[in-house]
């Protein structure tokens, strides 16, 4: 199994950036495809970026150009960089790790607002 701790959320001004970090333990961590979630109240969980175990990745186009996936297999490590953050990026963000037919792992989520 793998358990995953999100960090790195807090509040900030409209056009700023954020790094959100996901610590995964367990061996099985290069073989999952990972993912950030988001969910405001009220609205369903929603996929904003996606990265497979070999670096392929995918962005919902509500962030393209302003996220970037990236991974770190080395140290069971995933991130998140938010550029140009928008008050419709508030959210709760929680990260994510699947692996077809076997795992569909989610950390606890860390808090993402953006407001002036």
């Amino acid at each position: 199994q793998v358990q995953l701790v999100e960090s790195g959320g807090g509040l900030v001004q409209p056009g700023g950036s954020l790094r959100l970090s996901c610590a995964a333990s367990g061996s099985i961590f290069r073989l999952c495809a990972m993912g950030w979630y988001r969910q405001a109240p009220g609205k369903q969980r929603e996929l904003v970026a996606a990265t497979t175990s070999g670096s392929a990745t995918n962005y919902a186009d509500s962030v393209k150009g302003r996220f970037t996936i990236s991974r770190d297999n080395a140290k069971n490590t995933v991130h998140l960089q938010m550029n140009s953050l928008k008050p419709g990026d508030t959210a709760v963000y929680y990260c994510n790790c699947k692996i077809v037919g076997a795992l569909d792992a989610w950390g606890q989520g860390t808090l993402v607002t953006v407001s002036s």
